[in-house]
């Protein structure tokens, strides 16, 4: 078996963007996807006999032309198969879940493409059964072309709230209400902004215009401010700009506070050491700017690659052609800013869960954060497991160190980095497989 050139990590936009670049300059390349498709998040693929899955137009148009590119130049994948890391010898560790096995290669370059992961903010209650992500919520209807079923309260923040909830709405349920922390309809100036991009603002018409004609009721404004069950279903607490209060009584919350780069554990770009493979990132795990833009990024990343490999070692600007992106980021951010400007750390109360792996609470880390010595993101933790657990701090430690911040004022936040480290294995990985590691040709000979 031939060793790749290139691997690239994720099938999404920027991940088969990438791979089709580095193909064409007709370097050897393989793909490392964790699912049996490609398509990512946003392009989510049904399981088998799902024809049904809402999508913008564009989206579908999108995806036809990156799937063809990608199929034409007939690129090997290694599906269900996770990328672990660099080690210290140079190899590359990927884990094959099908066979449980580790296998090591050595390719020349690394694209990391492994997207964006959505952002939810600590609520009392948010780790109960039936609360989800409002993303999460998103791909199960692409997977299946089925709504989520019973009633569904969406909440937090961004478009993507309304998005989800007129995908409900095609498919035959839509959400008993949003409840919006923001208030996009006050903020005129950022919406005129928005006339810069018109894909955006045509998608984002379409969505909205789905939502009024369902009548579904968008609280702009509010926020949740606990989540109680109650036996059967789950009860919402919504407080809106006023300091008014009012009751949902539903089934399943999604809760979406916006998206940041997927990038946990990752090593950093680099052009060395020459022990190893280069390796860059790509997309919304390097920036969080959105599908188009991370197929953009894809691409560029895949020909400097190309050429880096050629000894073009000044090759490559990723930066230029995505600030249209990112000032069209920028104007969403603005748009959907929330009404209220206090911090949404500051009223929590002590029972509150941080951690969901670790059942760590508000409150632990209160108690950590008041000792005389003031204890860095490593030391919180080591003595108080944030992070420690299965998601390896994907959900808690941005919000962890944002709350650090807000016990210890005046003193430097801490980075979410403290708590996470950059380190392999980026994934936990059992030891059975570890020693079950299949070395390359080069190895064994």
């Amino acid at each position: 078996m031939v060793e790749p050139d290139v691997i690239v990590v994720g099938g999404g936009p920027a991940g088969l963007a990438a791979a089709t670049e580095v193909a064409t300059s007709g370097y050897l390349v393989e793909l490392v996807e964790q699912r049996n498709s490609v398509g990512g998040a946003v392009h989510r693929q049904p399981v088998d006999g799902i024809t049904h899955v809402p999508q913008a137009r564009g989206t579908r148009a999108s995806w036809e032309r990156i799937s063809r590119a990608f199929s034409e130049a007939q690129i090997p994948v290694r599906y269900q198969s996770v990328f672990l890391g660099v080690d210290g010898d140079g190899f590359t560790l990927i884990e094959n879940r099908q066979t449980g096995q580790v296998q090591l290669l050595r390719p020349k370059a690394i694209i990391i493409a492994t997207g964006a992961v959505e952002k939810v903010l600590p609520r009392p209650g948010w780790q109960l059964p039936g609360v989800s992500t409002a993303g999460g919520l998103q791909v199960m209807m692409k997977e299946t072309g089925q709504a989520p079923q019973g009633s569904v309260l969406l909440a937090g923040t961004g478009p993507l709230l309304v998005a989800v909830a007129a995908q409900m709405a095609k498919l035959g349920n839509p959400p008993m209400a949003i409840v919006e922390a923001g208030n996009p309809l006050r903020r005129f100036r950022a919406g005129l902004k928005l006339l810069s991009d018109p894909t955006i603002l045509g998608e984002a018409a379409g969505y909205l215009g789905s939502v009024a004609r369902r009548r579904i009721s968008w609280l702009r404004g509010a926020r949740i401010i606990a989540i109680e069950d109650s036996g059967t279903s789950l009860k919402a607490l919504v407080r809106d700009s006023g300091g008014s209060e009012r009751s949902f009584t539903v089934d399943r919350i999604g809760l979406h506070d916006g998206i940041r780069p997927n990038d946990f554990g990752l090593p950093e770009d680099s052009t060395g050491p020459r022990t190893g493979p280069f390796i860059f990132r790509a997309g919304d795990c390097r920036e969080a700017l959105g599908a188009n833009a991370a197929e953009t990024d894809g691409r560029r990343v895949g020909r400097m690659v190309s050429e880096l490999l050629l000894g073009n070692l000044g090759a490559g600007d990723l930066t230029t052609a995505l600030e249209r992106s990112r000032r069209t980021q920028a104007n969403l951010a603005a748009l959907f800013a929330p009404v209220r400007p206090a911090s949404p750390f500051c009223d929590l109360p002590d029972e509150t869960v941080l951690c969901r792996c670790e059942s760590k609470t508000v409150g632990d880390l209160r108690s950590l954060c008041s000792q005389p010595d003031r204890l860095t993101g490593r030391e919180v933790k080591h003595n108080g497991r944030f992070a420690m657990g299965a998601c390896q701090g994907r959900f808690c430690a941005e919000n962890t160190a944002s709350l650090m911040a807000h016990f210890n004022p005046g003193e430097p936040q801490p980075l979410a980095d403290n708590l996470t480290g950059r380190r392999w294995p980026v994934r936990p990985v059992s030891i059975a497989a570890l020693t079950r590691a299949n070395p390359t040709r080069t190895e064994s000979q």
